[in-house]
């Protein structure tokens, strides 16, 4: 019988809106877009400071900031995910210990860049245990893609980052299914109580369809409303409407996320919710530029087909 965890379900991963220079961040705009994200029907969460929140850019007091915030506006049953990122491990607890004085449910530890270069085991597994020594929040794991060096935590150490004290879920981003698969089959095995959330935008449907316990993704906070279509379509074993809702999930996902570099998969999602009226600006912080005129035209177009999609009940 399969396991029920707490932490299941679609949770959004939710932007950080700048002004027009991406020096600050535009607070007003911030709010009306955790409010907007977080009323969705069927949005279990929020992840906040993750990759699309632009961790990787902010300060520590800016991180604060954006948990305060969404803890303000956001309803109590709404469960806040707080994104860590740091190379050092002290600094990575510091913000855990932020990220639970300002209302966080749980954190997700993203591996530090550098391990893309290599790393081994117990250099990432005293980070871990550092980064929550004093919170004791639940934490979930970031297994990153297969291509990205270190940061894609190898079988073996996997299982041992999923018996870690306090470690709940893991939001996994291997983008490769026959790696997802293996994964998933390796967590259920050894720790049944962690819940293995699909994060791969790119091919959602498939990860449903090989088994998820819930869903991390930054599409959420575009199409919230479709990713939740999508879930639910899947958990229902629904194959038929699934596949449907995915000629609508596609377009946009591969605009987003399948188009060189992607390390400006942010100021994609920051264009799409300008174009639909949600932001302002689209700035992303600098040294990424905002995309260009010719990228906005792709996004504009796989956006509005996106929206286009029809929900049946």
């Amino acid at each position: 019988m399969k396991e029920l965890h707490h932490y299941q379900g679609v949770y959004a991963a939710t932007v950080c809106p700048m002004d027009e220079s991406g020096r600050d961040i535009d607070e007003a705009s911030l709010i009306a877009h955790l409010r907007r994200v977080s009323q969705v029907a069927g949005i279990r969460g929020l992840l906040i400071n993750g990759h699309a929140g632009e961790n990787f850019a902010l300060s520590r007091e800016e991180k604060r900031r954006v948990v305060t915030l969404a803890r303000q506006v956001c309803s109590p049953d709404t469960l806040l995910v707080a994104g860590l990122n740091a190379e050092d491990s002290y600094d990575v607890q510091a913000q855990a210990d932020d990220a639970k004085a300002a209302g966080a449910d749980a954190i997700l530890l993203f591996p530090p860049y550098s391990w893309t270069l290599s790393t081994d085991d117990k250099t990432v597994l005293n980070h871990h245990r550092i980064a929550n020594e004093n919170a004791a929040l639940p934490l979930m794991l970031y297994q990153s893609g297969v291509s990205s060096g270190g940061m894609a935590y190898p079988p073996a150490l996997l299982q041992q980052l999923v018996c870690l004290p306090h470690v709940v879920a893991v939001k996994e981003g291997s983008w490769e299914t026959a790696t997802y698969e293996a994964n998933l089959r390796l967590v259920h095995e050894v720790a049944p109580h962690v819940a293995v959330m699909a994060s791969g935008d790119e091919h959602l449907m498939t990860c449903f369809a090989l088994g998820t316990d819930g869903s991390l993704v930054s599409l959420a906070a575009v199409v919230p409303e479709l990713v939740v279509a999508l879930y639910n379509a899947m958990q229902a074993q629904n194959l038929a409407e699934a596949q449907r809702l995915h000629q609508f999930v596609y377009p946009l996902a591969k605009a987003i996320y399948g188009t060189w570099p992607g390390t400006h998969a942010n100021a994609r999602l920051k264009a799409c919710l300008h174009l639909a009226g949600h932001l302002p600006h689209a700035m992303p912080r600098p040294p990424v530029p905002a995309v260009d005129d010719a990228q906005r035209q792709r996004l504009a177009t796989a956006l509005t087909f996106a929206q286009s999609f029809t929900a049946i009940p």
